[in-house]
Parts: structure tokens; C-alpha cells; sequence
């Protein structure tokens, strides 16, 4: 935040130095743009938005362990119609009817993890209005009821939940931290974008002026007669080339530099200019140090841990409907009716109720059976992936590990080679204007130079792909020597 924070500064400190104009103007560096992608790219608000709905699915699980009070009420219940009625006799007549009830309750329940039932208390109070001559109303009142319900068919739901939601809320932190690499990912990738059409630009504005200076020179030859007219026209091509090269270059620059704000969320106000990396860490990775960080760490590993148990489940759930389903009900209360609303509170009777239901299957041609079946042979296609996923997932850190320690090398490298490159340019370019040597040279040196260039940004950006690949992989920074961590606090207050 810090460092996002002296970015806007830099935004605000050129709008003054450029003019009036309401236009932002930043130097960014690689760890500013992924700061900044961080934290207000599009992609990393709707990842925030994606762990603030686990949050909240994870609430709401917490919330079912907990007591719940509802309240019930119908306050009235007016019915005036016609309706028919069984007499004594058994014969029906239709007759008037004029009633008004009104009811109220309260409901306290609570599930109980341990055993997989509920247990709940409630008081209610009912009225009954007889609007027909004369007025009469009387009261039914259970001030309380205590019950209990409890499945007995072995398969306990809570005791799964508890299991999987936890791990699903611990999956969707990860997820969010490595979301946010991913961010950091596609912010290296559209930073050097931008870079290399940074420097084929630079490369094109020296190239179009050394060859207009080296046509103009090589007409003065010409006209001397110390060059052929090969090598005139061989150099007026290379000119109009350059010309075109340069064209490309500032077409090729707009798309980038539009390519990276869309991402960071700027506008077209936002004027970027991107300075590269000079410097790399010293920093050497262990490939059982990373494989350790990424199995603790990575959420495609909780996933596939989250994955067996959803199995196990599924197979418990199966064969728990296969046999015997039954379940057991028990209420004990207090009732008591009465003509006024304070009769209905004295003396009130005891009533209790007891169910035990079951279901039995005796013919279902295997049905239950099957499904036990079909989820044990889930369970087992499941463990078989889990491992192979186990297993290419190694394979994945082993290749990026390896590949990260060559980096360094290859930079040095590269370096080198941009280094002699350029050197060797220029000597090839003071060899022609003495008349050394001829134009076919002096190309393939301006094109070894160029080529050297722009292998060094991509040596530059390999590296630091390689690095936040890592990240990514084992959500561990390698630098710092720490895990990567977010404070969610913060996350869901913003």
C-alpha cells in the first residue's frame, strides 16, 4: 500500500509538471505495476469478491451449529364463506360459517453435531374469534413443548459439514492468495509487453537515424565512385525498412501501454512509462524446500484433500440408505384451553409424544445396493486422480525449480551478449564509414545488435516468470523467506 500510495504521488507530481491538463503521468517499475495490479486490477476485485462469498457460505455454517429463535404469527386469519357440514345423521347442509383465528409461536432450536438430530422448545398461544350472534372467542395456549428428533440410521450429516466446510473456507483463503499471484502472473507479462515495445521503439528511432546518416554518406560514395550501386540500393532499403520498423514500433507501443492500463483499471488519462529491471535476487531455490511450501500451502493440494472426504461421504451417505431408515421423535409440553387469555396459564396439562418411524426395504431389486456401489467405485476413481494429480503436481514444481536456478545464468548470458552486441556494432559502423567493409556486414551486425537486445528483455522476463511462477506454486516468497499471507480482516471491511 505503501509504495501504491507513492505511485499516485508520482501520478500527481506530473500533472503539474506537464501542464494543466487532468492526464496522469507515471514511471513504474515491475514491482509497482504488480502493487498496483494487486490491489485495484479488475481481476483482483473480483477475486476479493470470490472469498467474501466463501466468507459468508462459511458463516452460514458456523450459523447452523448455533441456537436459532424464530417467530410465527398470524395476526388474523379471517375466513367468512360457505361451507358444508356432516350432521349427526351423516347427512350435509351448507350453513354460514364467520371465523377469525390468530396465532403466535416461538421456536427455539438447536442441531446437535454430535449425535446428527435437533432438540427445540417452543411456546404458542392461539385464539378462535366466532364472529356469528353472539360473539364467543375461546384461547388454546402450550406456554412450553420440549423435543427432540434424532435419525438413527447411522449417517450423520453435521459431522460430515463439519469436516468439509472448514476445509472448503481454509481452500478459499488459498484460493485468494493464489489468485492474487495469478494477478502478479499477467502483470509481469503485460509489463514486459510493454517494455519490449519500449525498447523496439528505442531501437528503431537509433536505427532510423544511423541509417538515414549512413544513406546520405553512402550517396556521397556513390557519387565518388567508391561504392557499387548494389550497395547504395542495399542501403537505401535498409533505410525505408527502418522507416517502416519505426511505424510498427509506435503502433505496437499504443497497443501495449492501452493493454496494461485496461488491466491496472486506468483510463486513457494514465500515461505509463515503464522502467526495467536492472537488478535480480540472489536466489537459489531448494526443489524439497519448494515441494514442503507447496504441499502446505498450495489449494489444489487442500482441494484434493477436501475431494476425499466429500467421497467418504458420499459412500457413508450410500450406505445409509441402503438398509434400515428410522428415526425417533420425542415431545413432552404443557397445553391448556380456556374461554379467557389469562385461563389458559393456569393449571395447564401435561402431554407427551413419542414416534418411532423406520423403513425397512424388502424388494428393491438392489437399488440401495447399487448406489453404495457406484459411490464406492467414485471414491476409488477419485483416489486414483488424487494421486496422479499428487504426482504431476511434483512433476510441475520439479520443472519450475529447475528451471528458475538456470535463470540467473541465462540472464548473465544474455547480458553478456547484449553487451558485445552493441561493442560490435558500433565498431562495424565506424569499419563502414571508412570503407572497410560493405553494407552486408554492417546489417547483419545492426541486425545481431537488435536480436542481443531483445533477448535480454526476454532473458529479463523469463526470469521473473519463473520466479512469481513459484510464488504461484508454493505461495511462498522466496525472497523475504516467509509465506505469502493476507490479512482477510481487512478484505472484508474494504
Amino acid at each position: 500500500m505503501k509504495r501504491y500510495l507513492l505511485v499516485i504521488v508520482m501520478g500527481l507530481s506530473g500533472v503539474l509538471l506537464h501542464g494543466q491538463d487532468d492526464s496522469i503521468y507515471m514511471n513504474l517499475s515491475l514491482e509497482d505495476v504488480v502493487e498496483l495490479a494487486r490491489d485495484q486490477s479488475p481481476m483482483a476485485i473480483m477475486s476479493r469478491h470470490q472469498f467474501r462469498g466463501s466468507y459468508w457460505e462459511y458463516r452460514s455454517f458456523k450459523a447452523g451449529f448455533l441456537p436459532s429463535l424464530t417467530i410465527n404469527a398470524e395476526l388474523p386469519d379471517l375466513n367468512r364463506s360457505i361451507e358444508n357440514v356432516i350432521q349427526p345423521d351423516g347427512s350435509e347442509i351448507f350453513v354460514d360459517r364467520a371465523v377469525m383465528n390468530s396465532s403466535i409461536d416461538a421456536r427455539l432450536s438447536q442441531n446437535v453435531a454430535f449425535t446428527g438430530g435437533n432438540i427445540f422448545m417452543t411456546s404458542s398461544l392461539s385464539r378462535i374469534d366466532a364472529l356469528s350472534d353472539p360473539k364467543t372467542h375461546s384461547y388454546l395456549a402450550n406456554p412450553v413443548t420440549i423435543g427432540f428428533n434424532q435419525p438413527i440410521n447411522g449417517y450423520n450429516r453435521f459431522k460430515w459439514e463439519k469436516e468439509i466446510e472448514p476445509a472448503k473456507y481454509e481452500e478459499a483463503k488459498k484460493n485468494y492468495i493464489h489468485s492474487l499471484e495469478q494477478v502478479s502472473n499477467r502483470a509481469v507479462g503485460y509489463f514486459f509487453d510493454l517494455v519490449l515495445a519500449q525498447i523496439n521503439l528505442e531501437i528503431a528511432l537509433k536505427n532510423f537515424a544511423n541509417t538515414d546518416t549512413l544513406y546520405h554518406i553512402a550517396e556521397g560514395r556513390y557519387q565518388l565512385g567508391t561504392i557499387a550501386e548494389n550497395e547504395l540500393l542495399q542501403m537505401e532499403l535498409t533505410y525505408l525498412n527502418s522507416g517502416t520498423a519505426l511505424n510498427r514500433a509506435n503502433i505496437d507501443l499504443e497497443a501495449r501501454k492501452f493493454r496494461l492500463r485496461s488491466f491496472l483499471g486506468f483510463n486513457e488519462k494514465a500515461h505509463l512509462e515503464l522502467v526495467t529491471p536492472k537488478l535480480i535476487p540472489n536466489t537459489t531455490i531448494d526443489y524439497l524446500r519448494a515441494l514442503q511450501e507447496a504441499n502446505a500451502n498450495n489449494p489444489e493440494i487442500l482441494q484434493m484433500q477436501r475431494q476425499l472426504i466429500e467421497a467418504q461421504q458420499s459412500v457413508a451417505f450410500a450406505k445409509s440408505q441402503k438398509g434400515l431408515q428410522a428415526d425417533l421423535f420425542a415431545m413432552y409440553g404443557l397445553s391448556k384451553n380456556a374461554d379467557d387469555l389469562g385461563g389458559v396459564y393456569v393449571d395447564p396439562k401435561d402431554q407427551q409424544r413419542l414416534r418411532i418411524g423406520f423403513q425397512v426395504p424388502i424388494l428393491d431389486w438392489g437399488q440401495g445396493r447399487g448406489q453404495y456401489r457406484m459411490a464406492q467405485s467414485a471414491e476409488e476413481v477419485i483416489k486414483t486422480n488424487v494421486l496422479q494429480a499428487q504426482t504431476d503436481f511434483e512433476q510441475e514444481v520439479f520443472l519450475q525449480v529447475m528451471q528458475f536456478n538456470l535463470q540467473d545464468d541465462q540472464l548473465l548470458i544474455a547480458t553478456k551478449a547484449d553487451t558485445i552486441a552493441q561493442r560490435r556494432y558500433e565498431v562495424t559502423k565506424q569499419r563502414f564509414l571508412i570503407g572497410k567493409i560493405d553494407v552486408l556486414d554492417l546489417n547483419v551486425a545492426l541486425e545481431e545488435k537488435d536480436v542481443a537486445r531483445r533477448q535480454y528483455v526476454q532473458a529479463l522476463r523469463n526470469y521473473w516468470n519463473y520466479f512469481y511462477s513459484l510464488r504461484t506454486l508454493t505461495l511462498y516468497d522466496w525472497i523475504t523467506d516467509r509465506k505469502l499471507e493476507e490479512d482477510f480482516n481487512e478484505i472484508l471491511l474494504k
